[in-house]
């Protein structure tokens, strides 16, 4: 699977055992993160990674901050992402479940890596149930 990941100054630890993570378990990682704790603008980090979710250049997306609000902010504002901040595996199933999140939004700074990575664990294996969500998540888009 194809997956595309974008973290600021908050995530570059995180970013860096998330990605050694999936490419052990064959993904391919597109990397739009930094790689320093220097300070920098989220929004640059994490458009790139909304883009390649809503092009289908990546099936999913991984983006990281210290709260995660700003880079969920951010990610949301493009056509077709459903960007959610989680803080735990159970928020992530039900977002992928109920919610076809196709970005998992990680809040750096309030999370452990070793949840993170349970967290990307389940973001990557949990379908969506469709049904009676599908219309839902047809009513998020605005017209």
């Amino acid at each position: 699977m194809n997956i595309s990941i974008g973290n600021d100054h908050a995530g570059p630890v995180y970013k860096k055992e998330i990605v050694t993570h999936l490419e052990s378990k064959g993904h391919i990682v597109y990397n739009h993160g930094t790689n320093t704790e220097d300070s920098v603008d989220y929004p640059d980090f994490i458009h790139p990674v909304a883009e390649d979710v809503s092009s289908k250049k990546s099936a999913l997306g991984i983006i990281i901050c210290g709260s995660g609000n700003g880079a969920s902010m951010t990610a949301n504002k493009h056509q077709d992402i459903r960007a959610a901040l989680c803080w735990n595996a159970e928020i992530v199933s039900l977002a992928r479940q109920h919610n076809d999140a196709n970005i998992l939004s990680i809040p750096a700074r309030f999370v452990s890596i070793q949840d993170a990575l349970e967290m990307v664990d389940v973001f990557i294996t949990t379908a969506f149930e469709g049904g009676r969500h599908q219309k839902r998540v047809d009513k998020i888009a605005c017209s």
